[in-house]
């Protein structure tokens, strides 16, 4: 199937312009106009194969969700005129993410199963095992590194480094705790539990807004809830959507982004189970049908939907 590995889009009025792991962000004065590819990325490496329609779901997913909560949080998103594209408001990054863990899961268990105790300044319970849930949702924040390792920091550290100022912290903390109670209700009604995300804010003025995409599989990770108690209880792995597995199969496959290692071959048939587990957790999640559209120029196609996208605004 066709895919969209990059664009190299020259815009009216354009002045910026920026690639990312997964987006190709063009800027025009003070609009962003980001178009979500389907590149890939594990252990901060981008994978050597696109994924058809990963780029189309994650955009979708995130317009569905930043929709979806603008009664908490301000959020830059303006428009979607096409499946993989988003235009919106540009805002001055804060260089922290903040990442919140409802259970023990993913980094946050392999912090454990080393047998530490605290993540990001946080103590974390006796007695728990993988996958279990925390009495409380937890925020574990990280640095937004411009190139590299995203790295964990305190909110003490993030603080005494002047990285954000109390003030916009306490919004962000605020914020983050709503967003994700308010993705946990929305996955509750879909039979599914929202296990940890991460959300990045940005400022526009003196207003902390929300940026980027939220509640998306390249941002979280979700469990099946149907079953998810006896599954614990026998110490079973817990049936998940997420990138996770992508992950998982890497790491079998002898990759874990470290020096030295080779980048395995994806072959066929995994690349299309990638499609279908995207469009699963698109439609699982949102009880909408993912549209899969197809065109022989997606490039081009995506210019004129961004062209008509501007001249709408």
């Amino acid at each position: 199937m066709n895919a969209l590995r990059e664009t190299n889009f020259k815009l009216p009025g354009q002045t910026a312009f920026y690639r990312g792991k997964v987006r190709d962000v063009y800027s025009i004065g003070d609009i962003l106009v980001m178009v979500a590819s389907d590149r890939i990325s594990a252990f901060d490496y981008i994978l050597p194969r696109p994924i058809p329609f990963k780029g189309a779901v994650l955009n979708q997913m995130a317009a569905y969700f930043l929709n979806a909560t603008r009664d908490i949080c301000p959020n830059w998103l303006l428009s979607n005129p096409d499946p993989n594209v988003a235009i919106g408001r540009r805002c001055e990054p804060v260089r922290v993410e903040m990442v919140i863990r409802g259970y023990l899961a993913g980094h946050a268990a392999r912090t454990y199963a080393s047998g530490l105790r605290t993540l990001c300044g946080v103590p974390l319970p006796e007695g728990m095992q993988e996958n279990d849930r925390f009495p409380e949702p937890i925020i574990t924040p990280s640095t937004k590194a411009e190139e590299g390792h995203d790295e964990d920091i305190s909110r003490e550290e993030i603080l005494s480094r002047g990285l954000v100022s109390e003030a916009d912290y306490a919004k962000m903390e605020a914020f983050t705790r709503a967003l994700f109670q308010r993705g946990t209700e929305m996955a509750a009604k879909q039979g599914l539990i929202l296990v940890d995300t991460k959300y990045e804010f940005g400022k526009i003025g003196d207003d902390v807004v929300l940026m980027d995409e939220i509640h998306t599989p390249d941002s979280s990770r979700y469990f099946y809830a149907d079953g998810y108690a006896e599954r614990q209880a026998r110490g079973e792995r817990q049936r998940q959507l997420s990138k996770e597995f992508v992950r998982e199969w890497l790491m079998a496959n002898g990759f874990q982004g470290k020096e030295g290692q080779q980048m395995p071959v994806m072959p066929d048939e995994f690349v299309d189970e990638i499609t279908d587990r995207y469009i699963e957790l698109y439609e699982k999640v949102t009880g909408r049908t993912f549209v899969r559209t197809t065109s022989e120029d997606i490039p081009g196609r995506i210019e004129q939907n961004i062209l008509n996208g501007l001249s709408a605004l």
